[in-house]
């Protein structure tokens, strides 16, 4: 049996085994109200579910998945939403219930000695961060989507964002879980252990697997001190190899203290003081590239000031930076923070954008963009590549603004082709097409394109081990 033959289809039946169990407030049904939960992000596809179940517990998400299974009925797990390639999305071709854990954000404990936080799934990021830095502590994953992003969801996903270089993934900030199995028993595994070696790490499984193996209901997270003094700088750099080579020195010259590392193209400055309000260019003169860089220290001595102008002096010397503008106080440095959140939003503005959240070595970026960049303008003449992001772990959001005066529908229908055109090219460079996004429904035929059958077959044998029935989060991540 699968998800795509369920014992019943009898929804009514088990929304009113699901009411009585945890209560009709738990249980979302009427159009109006779902809506919401079925809209995707980029509103590339339409989800739909016969009704949503919020759950308030561990034990409320073990009872549907119980009564779910029981039923033969598939579910789609949820969090803010915020996803980009309809992970947490349920469609209409295998009818599924949709849980929702947005009721689940109680932070159940903080030590600070330990530097861990225990935190329920539905916890909203920034909620996460506020609880951190009131114990004097920082929790270091920071992305676009944080006020409205969940820790369920950012685990799900394996969410990255730009502190990936100095903390990295969120595979590395988590120490344990609490995870309900597709059969509706609990696995509790919230450690704050920094060394268990007692056999498979089983919370691996888990991060980045997107609800195909199991709800993740609750998390334990890594803390870290709060820097005591962060430096900001906005530089011109000639070109994507001398941001890479800058990366390098920085790293060198501050004892490895560079927290984010951000490649900005001129198109992608433009574009934010044309739509974004309160941008600003930081810089008289106008260069091809840019680098955002933010180095943090625990210690208030100034020598990361030092350290800074050093090493971009130095640069200026070789070649590397033609201009450089350090924040001199927390307000500049958030404008500066807020052109590169800037380029997000007003792309949006600029008509149809086909993007790729993809990864390759840190020192292939360089060359990545260059061809890449020659590629989709062979493909479609007058297109407009924006390559931003994390240059500092070798993550580009190869984003790709239609053609002014294209028509956006038919400049968009053109997605897949060009995806594949541009994945074929990073899978060459030996990268990945899904840095820190995940993949969902949208990519999971190019994920099952591209990776070695031996890959494929170890998934599909881990699935198959804790799911049988195949009824978590089908035709995610795999396909069905």
């Amino acid at each position: 049996m699968d998800a795509r033959s369920p014992k019943t289809t009898d929804f009514d039946t088990l929304k009113r085994r699901l009411a009585d169990a945890l209560g009709a407030k738990a249980i979302v049904d009427s159009a109006e109200a779902m809506t919401p939960y079925l809209a995707e992000q980029r509103r590339r596809y339409q989800g739909a579910a016969p009704f949503v179940v919020r759950s308030a517990s561990t034990e409320e998400v073990a009872t549907t998945v119980t009564l779910c299974r029981e039923a033969g009925v598939p579910v789609v797990p949820q969090g803010g939403n915020t996803g980009l390639v309809a992970g947490g999305i349920p469609f209409a071709e295998t009818p599924a219930v949709l849980v929702n854990l947005e009721r689940m954000n109680r932070v159940r404990d903080l030590d600070a000695t330990d530097y861990s936080i225990t935190v329920e799934a539905g916890c909203i990021l920034q909620k996460v961060q506020e609880a951190a830095a009131e114990a004097d502590r920082l929790f270091p994953l920071s992305l676009g989507a944080e006020g409205s992003c969940q820790i369920g969801g950012n685990l799900s996903t394996n969410a990255g964002g730009v502190h990936v270089l100095r903390y990295g993934n969120m595979r590395d900030l988590v120490l344990g879980l609490e995870v309900v199995l597709p059969d509706g028993r609990v696995w509790d595994g919230l450690k704050a252990l920094r060394k268990d070696n007692t056999g498979y790490a089983l919370k691996h499984l888990f991060v980045g697997a997107e609800g195909t193996l199991g709800i993740i209901t609750a998390a334990c997270l890594k803390l870290f001190p709060r820097p005591a003094e962060t430096e900001v700088a906005f530089v011109a750099v000639t070109d994507p190899a001398a941001a890479v080579e800058l990366l390098g020195r920085a790293r060198a010259a501050t004892g490895d203290r560079v927290n984010a590392f951000e490649l900005i193209p001129r198109i992608g400055l433009d574009f934010a003081l044309k739509h974004v309000e309160g941008i600003e260019d930081p810089l008289s003169e106008p260069s091809d590239w840019y680098a955002l860089v933010e180095l943090a220290s625990g210690r208030a001595d100034g020598s990361l000031r030092e350290s800074l102008e050093e090493f971009l002096g130095t640069a200026v010397e070789d070649g590397l930076v033609s201009d450089a503008a350090l924040a001199a106080n927390e307000r500049q440095a958030q404008a500066f923070w807020a052109i590169r959140e800037g380029i997000v939003e007003a792309q949006k503005f600029e008509g149809g954008s086909i993007k790729h959240d993809i990864s390759v070595a840190v020192s292939k970026t360089p060359e990545f963009i260059t061809r890449a960049t020659a590629l989709v303008k062979e493909m479609v003449p007058g297109i407009r590549p924006v390559p931003f992001g994390h240059v500092g772990d070798g993550n580009i959001h190869f984003n790709l603004s239609q053609p002014e005066g294209a028509d956006r529908e038919a400049y968009l229908a053109r997605w897949d082709a060009v995806n594949e055109a541009v994945h074929e090219l990073v899978v060459s460079m030996g990268g990945s097409i899904s840095a820190e996004h995940g993949i969902g429904y949208m990519k999971a035929a190019e994920n099952a394109r591209f990776k070695s059958d031996v890959e494929m077959d170890l998934m599909r044998a881990v699935k198959h081990a804790l799911d049988p029935d195949g009824l978590m989060n089908p035709g995610k991540v795999l396909e069905r």
